[in-house]
Protein backbone atom coordinates (compact mmCIF):
# COMPACT_ATOMS: atom_id res chain seq x y z
CA UNK A 1 0.00 0.00 0.00
CA UNK A 2 1.29 3.41 -0.42
CA UNK A 3 0.56 6.42 0.99
CA UNK A 4 -1.34 8.19 -1.23
CA UNK A 5 -3.16 5.33 -2.50
CA UNK A 6 -5.15 2.06 -1.85
CA UNK A 7 -3.95 -0.33 -4.01
CA UNK A 8 -5.92 -3.70 -4.18
CA UNK A 9 -8.43 -2.39 -2.06
CA UNK A 10 -11.95 -4.33 -2.95
CA UNK A 11 -14.70 -1.33 -1.41
CA UNK A 12 -18.65 -2.12 -1.93
CA UNK A 13 -20.05 1.23 -3.24
CA UNK A 14 -23.92 2.04 -4.79
CA UNK A 15 -23.85 3.70 -8.19
CA UNK A 16 -24.82 6.63 -6.52
CA UNK A 17 -21.30 7.28 -5.22
CA UNK A 18 -19.51 9.39 -7.96
CA UNK A 19 -16.15 9.51 -6.15
CA UNK A 20 -14.26 8.47 -2.59
CA UNK A 21 -11.28 10.56 -2.15
CA UNK A 22 -8.20 10.77 0.02
CA UNK A 23 -6.62 14.26 0.81
CA UNK A 24 -5.45 15.90 3.72
CA UNK A 25 -2.31 15.64 5.38
CA UNK A 26 -2.03 11.67 4.43
CA UNK A 27 -1.86 12.50 0.64
CA UNK A 28 1.10 14.63 1.10
CA UNK A 29 4.49 13.43 1.49
CA UNK A 30 7.01 14.35 4.35
CA UNK A 31 3.86 14.62 6.62
CA UNK A 32 3.04 12.25 9.30
CA UNK A 33 -0.82 12.31 9.24
CA UNK A 34 -2.93 11.89 12.39
CA UNK A 35 -5.82 10.57 10.84
CA UNK A 36 -6.90 9.74 7.00
CA UNK A 37 -9.54 12.44 5.04
CA UNK A 38 -11.95 10.44 3.33
CA UNK A 39 -14.62 12.40 0.71
CA UNK A 40 -17.60 10.37 -0.71
CA UNK A 41 -19.04 12.33 -3.24
CA UNK A 42 -22.45 10.95 -4.24
CA UNK A 43 -24.98 12.06 -7.10
CA UNK A 44 -28.36 13.43 -6.46
CA UNK A 45 -28.69 11.23 -3.09
CA UNK A 46 -30.92 12.62 0.20
CA UNK A 47 -28.30 13.35 3.08
CA UNK A 48 -29.45 10.50 5.10
CA UNK A 49 -28.54 8.35 2.51
CA UNK A 50 -25.35 10.24 1.52
CA UNK A 51 -24.62 9.12 5.54
CA UNK A 52 -25.29 5.82 5.79
CA UNK A 53 -23.80 4.90 2.50
CA UNK A 54 -20.45 7.04 3.99
CA UNK A 55 -20.85 5.10 7.12
CA UNK A 56 -20.75 1.66 5.56
CA UNK A 57 -17.61 3.01 2.94
CA UNK A 58 -15.77 3.61 6.26
CA UNK A 59 -16.28 0.67 7.92
CA UNK A 60 -14.61 -1.25 4.63
CA UNK A 61 -11.47 1.47 4.90
CA UNK A 62 -10.80 1.21 8.62
CA UNK A 63 -9.43 -2.41 7.59
CA UNK A 64 -6.84 -0.67 5.23
CA UNK A 65 -5.55 2.25 7.23
CA UNK A 66 -3.17 1.96 10.99
CA UNK A 67 -5.48 5.97 11.81
CA UNK A 68 -8.24 6.82 12.50
CA UNK A 69 -10.68 7.75 9.26
CA UNK A 70 -12.48 10.62 9.09
CA UNK A 71 -15.05 10.54 6.07
CA UNK A 72 -17.63 13.30 4.93
CA UNK A 73 -20.48 13.21 2.61
CA UNK A 74 -21.16 15.63 -0.35
CA UNK A 75 -23.61 15.24 -3.72
CA UNK A 76 -22.24 17.91 -5.68
CA UNK A 77 -24.14 20.64 -4.99
CA UNK A 78 -23.00 20.72 -1.80
CA UNK A 79 -19.20 19.75 -2.62
CA UNK A 80 -19.57 23.46 -4.24
CA UNK A 81 -20.93 25.25 -1.71
CA UNK A 82 -19.01 27.79 -0.16
CA UNK A 83 -19.23 26.86 3.10
CA UNK A 84 -17.90 23.54 2.18
CA UNK A 85 -14.06 24.55 3.67
CA UNK A 86 -12.62 21.03 2.87
CA UNK A 87 -13.35 22.04 -0.50
CA UNK A 88 -9.62 23.34 -1.93
CA UNK A 89 -8.02 20.72 -0.34
CA UNK A 90 -10.37 17.81 -1.90
CA UNK A 91 -10.13 19.57 -5.60
CA UNK A 92 -6.49 20.52 -5.21
CA UNK A 93 -5.35 17.42 -3.19
CA UNK A 94 -7.28 15.08 -3.29
CA UNK A 95 -6.49 11.16 -5.06
CA UNK A 96 -9.52 9.08 -5.98
CA UNK A 97 -9.92 5.83 -4.26
CA UNK A 98 -11.63 4.41 -7.25
CA UNK A 99 -9.08 5.04 -10.30
CA UNK A 100 -6.16 6.38 -8.55
CA UNK A 101 -6.61 9.95 -10.17
CA UNK A 102 -5.82 13.30 -9.39
CA UNK A 103 -9.81 14.37 -7.88
CA UNK A 104 -9.01 17.73 -10.01
CA UNK A 105 -8.80 15.71 -13.62
CA UNK A 106 -12.63 14.72 -12.97
CA UNK A 107 -13.28 18.36 -13.65
CA UNK A 108 -10.66 19.04 -16.26
CA UNK A 109 -8.37 20.28 -13.97
CA UNK A 110 -4.58 19.79 -13.04
CA UNK A 111 -3.37 20.99 -9.78
CA UNK A 112 -0.04 22.01 -9.61
CA UNK A 113 2.35 23.88 -6.37
CA UNK A 114 4.76 26.71 -7.84
CA UNK A 115 7.49 27.70 -5.83
CA UNK A 116 8.81 31.03 -6.29
CA UNK A 117 12.45 31.60 -4.72
CA UNK A 118 15.22 34.23 -4.82
CA UNK A 119 18.56 33.30 -4.20
CA UNK A 120 19.72 37.31 -4.71
CA UNK A 121 21.19 37.45 -1.27
CA UNK A 122 22.75 33.93 -1.03
CA UNK A 123 26.64 33.50 -0.73
CA UNK A 124 28.02 31.71 -3.52
CA UNK A 125 28.22 28.48 -2.03
CA UNK A 126 24.58 28.42 -1.25
CA UNK A 127 23.31 28.85 -4.86
CA UNK A 128 25.19 25.65 -6.02
CA UNK A 129 24.21 23.86 -2.95
CA UNK A 130 20.62 25.00 -4.18
CA UNK A 131 20.75 24.31 -7.77
CA UNK A 132 22.46 20.57 -6.32
CA UNK A 133 19.62 20.44 -4.49
CA UNK A 134 16.97 20.66 -7.56
CA UNK A 135 19.26 19.38 -10.03
CA UNK A 136 21.35 16.91 -8.50
CA UNK A 137 25.13 16.09 -8.19
CA UNK A 138 27.39 13.08 -9.18
CA UNK A 139 25.13 10.60 -10.93
CA UNK A 140 22.18 11.78 -7.47
CA UNK A 141 18.95 12.63 -8.56
CA UNK A 142 17.97 16.42 -7.39
CA UNK A 143 14.66 17.00 -6.02
CA UNK A 144 12.97 18.14 -9.58
CA UNK A 145 13.71 14.58 -11.13
CA UNK A 146 13.36 12.52 -8.10
CA UNK A 147 9.56 14.07 -7.31
CA UNK A 148 8.38 14.99 -11.11
CA UNK A 149 9.06 18.72 -11.09
CA UNK A 150 10.39 21.35 -12.99
CA UNK A 151 11.94 24.72 -13.63
CA UNK A 152 8.93 26.66 -14.69
CA UNK A 153 11.43 30.33 -15.28
CA UNK A 154 14.15 31.14 -13.50
CA UNK A 155 13.55 31.44 -10.05
CA UNK A 156 9.85 29.41 -10.28
CA UNK A 157 9.83 25.85 -10.11
CA UNK A 158 6.43 23.78 -10.56
CA UNK A 159 5.56 20.18 -8.30
CA UNK A 160 2.97 17.94 -7.90
CA UNK A 161 0.52 18.89 -4.69
CA UNK A 162 1.85 16.17 -2.64
CA UNK A 163 5.44 17.07 -2.70
CA UNK A 164 4.55 20.45 -1.16
CA UNK A 165 5.83 19.81 2.00
CA UNK A 166 8.84 17.87 0.66
CA UNK A 167 10.38 20.54 -1.27
CA UNK A 168 9.92 23.38 1.73
CA UNK A 169 11.69 21.44 3.87
CA UNK A 170 14.49 21.24 1.54
CA UNK A 171 14.32 24.57 0.56
CA UNK A 172 14.03 26.42 3.76
CA UNK A 173 17.29 25.02 4.60
CA UNK A 174 19.11 27.23 1.91
CA UNK A 175 17.19 30.03 1.57
CA UNK A 176 13.70 31.46 3.23
CA UNK A 177 12.99 33.97 0.38
CA UNK A 178 10.57 31.86 -1.18
CA UNK A 179 6.62 31.56 -1.63
CA UNK A 180 4.15 29.07 -2.11
CA UNK A 181 1.48 29.27 -4.72
CA UNK A 182 -1.34 27.16 -5.63
CA UNK A 183 -2.48 26.86 -9.36
CA UNK A 184 -4.86 24.79 -11.52
CA UNK A 185 -4.61 24.38 -15.51
CA UNK A 186 -7.06 23.14 -17.94
CA UNK A 187 -6.73 20.47 -19.36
Amino acid sequence: MQKRLLKNAELNYSKRVLDIVQFGSSVIEGKEPRDIDIAVIFDKLPVKEQLEEAQIIKKQLKSYFDKEVHINAFDLCSFFDEGNFSRESILFYGISLIDGSKFSEKFGLDSKIQIIYSLEDLHKRDKIRFNYLLSGKSGKYGLLRKYNGYLLAPGVIEIPPGMEEIFINEIRKITSKFKVKKVFYTK
